[in-house]
């Protein structure tokens, strides 16, 4: 019921986890993906080569979010290639300890930079080319600590909740320009980035006494809920934080 054929998509931070699950997602619906990585071209071309097994074209590139000149040449090399760009996913992101107090300005900055500068980069990017086009989908992949907080990891929370923000902001903005903008919120779900903590077997028990479900979520439950946002099913949904989260945050 789902297709995106004829669409293309931009993934940030598209070489493991959830960015992978997405253009892996995205390519089975019929989308031609393009994608982001920052250092780990290995990761990157294995995710390209599954596409490509499947019959989908995905083209990566290497981009550090944060720094304009990268995305401006990004987002050239997807047009100069594929000609439009349909879906912008916002993805790229990183989550490091931080105790307040001790936290200094350049490990604030730094999780800034790349989690709530580098979507407003992109964005504006974008946006401009999904003006030309009279429409386009922008999906966010914000947390559930952007909506409750997160000890040790403020700056972490700051840069999602500002992502929620800037989502409603820039769905109630273009809507009328039949741009559709909405973020997913994703709570604990396995990838390299939530390793560290899941692997250990005594904090692994205490996240799942957290969520409802008694587990902790997939990439490709995360991915599920992006593809539905970029289809036309979810057309009249604008500026809109999708929990997916087995129940551990009941609020959008």
């Amino acid at each position: 019921m789902i297709t995106l054929v004829g669409k293309v998509v931009l993934i940030t931070g598209g070489s493991r986890g959830i960015g992978a699950a997405i253009a892996s997602m995205m390519s089975e619906a019929g989308a031609t993906t393009a994608l982001t990585y920052n250092a780990d071209k290995a990761s990157a071309q294995r995710v390209a080569r599954r596409i490509a097994r499947g019959g989908s074209e995905c083209l990566i590139i290497q981009a550090d979010v944060s720094k304009a000149a990268d995305v401006r040449r990004t987002v050239r090399t997807v047009l100069d290639h594929f000609g439009r760009i349909d879906i912008l996913v916002n993805n790229a992101g990183i989550w490091k300890r931080g105790r307040i107090g001790r936290m200094t300005e350049a490990q604030w900055d730094e999780t800034l930079d790349v989690n709530l500068k580098g979507t407003f980069l992109f964005s504006n990017q974008v946006i401009p080319v999904m003006r030309k086009q009279r429409g386009g989908k922008i999906i966010n992949i914000a947390s559930t600590a952007g909506q409750r907080g997160e000890p040790f990891y403020s700056h972490y929370a700051a840069s999602k909740g500002g992502m929620i923000a800037f989502t409603k902001a820039l769905g109630a903005e273009l809507a009328p320009e039949n741009i559709i903008v909405n973020c997913v919120s994703p709570g604990w779900v396995y990838t390299d980035m939530t390793a560290r903590v899941l692997r250990d077997a005594k904090q692994r028990k205490e996240v799942k006494k957290l969520i409802p479900r008694g587990r902790v979520g997939s990439p490709d439950e995360i991915a599920g809920a992006v593809l539905f946002l970029a289809s036309d099913l979810s057309n009249h949904i604008v500026g809109a934080a999708i929990n997916v989260n087995g129940g551990s945050v009941l609020f959008g």
